[in-house]
């Protein structure tokens, strides 16, 4: 059974959603930066671009490696590490960018709003 947590931001709000199958299985094989329709999670009207999220180990899913592999990649400042000093790198384990049965977290951005408020809509649901 897959279960996910969506973190939907909508300007300055953010609202947080279990889904779990059937609705869960619909994000299977989608990538971060794809455009999904808001029917999937019961938000007709609304469309949503995932951002990224993270795998069951808490790594981040990282929009520029292809697939759902983990790997570890040597990284400067930027992408989840935060550098203390200038021109500093490290390794790094992140996750592919396409959404499998190991992720636990989805990072969606509305990108076109629906007719009702999405907070009424997924407090309905």
């Amino acid at each position: 059974m897959v279960e996910y947590k969506l973190v939907i931001s909508e300007a300055a709000v953010s609202l947080a959603r279990t889904v779990a199958d059937p609705q869960a299985a619909g994000f299977l094989g989608k990538r971060v930066g794809e455009t999904i329709g808001g029917e999937l999670i019961g938000a007709a009207g609304y469309t949503f671009r995932i951002t990224g999220g993270t795998d069951k180990s808490g790594f981040a899913l990282r929009p520029d490696v292809p697939g759902a592999r983990q790997t570890r990649l040597y990284v400067g400042d930027g992408f989840g590490f935060d550098a203390p000093r200038d021109g500093m790198r490290k390794r790094r384990t992140y996750r592919g960018n396409t959404i499998s049965e190991d992720t636990v977290q989805i990072n969606l951005v509305v990108e076109q709003k629906g007719p009702k408020p999405l907070a009424e809509l997924l407090a309905a649901s």
